[in-house]
């Protein structure tokens, strides 16, 4: 390449890592504020839980990304739109998760295993209005299983 096509491409090359540095700047910035999702009321079977809770587009985007570990009775509660196939993956997320996809009468229609930062789409069987991200292997400690029921409790 010569030096005067290196000299106009500059510019752009510049601009392009600026704006991927920005965007990944932004990107941590925006994380701070779901650490501190609100939290809510749930017992799944038997156990009570205070889980963050993530019912906004951008709370559900975001999810449990960066963070490097999470108490062991910790978790995040996800509520879709509406109720359908949902599915999600582990972008930028360092923590070893079971998910379980409960459908909208709180009956848990799927528990599936998520590693970090596998990209692979983990979908649920029929149509959820709930996802349960919980440590792995969470799950089968507390003896719960697919056909076992979430109750949230009024807030």
């Amino acid at each position: 390449m010569s030096l005067k096509c290196l000299r106009l491409l500059m510019p752009l090359l510049l601009t392009g890592c600026f704006s991927l540095a920005s965007f990944q700047a932004v990107s941590a910035a925006d994380n701070e504020q779901y650490q501190t999702l609100p939290l809510v009321n749930i017992t799944v079977k038997n156990v009570p839980l205070e889980v963050e809770y993530a019912h906004t587009f951008e709370q559900r985007a975001a999810g449990l990304m960066y963070r490097k570990s999470m108490c062991q009775q910790c978790g995040m509660l996800f509520k879709f739109s509406g109720s359908k196939k949902a599915s999600m993956w582990m972008q930028n997320t360092f923590i070893a998760l079971d998910v379980a996809f409960i459908r909208s009468d709180g009956v848990i229609a799927d528990i599936k295993p998520m590693q970090p930062h596998d990209l692979t789409s983990v979908g649920a069987s029929q149509a959820v209005l709930y996802a349960l991200e919980m440590n792995q292997g969470w799950y089968a400690k507390n003896g719960i299983k697919v056909g076992d029921t979430m109750l949230i409790k009024a807030q």
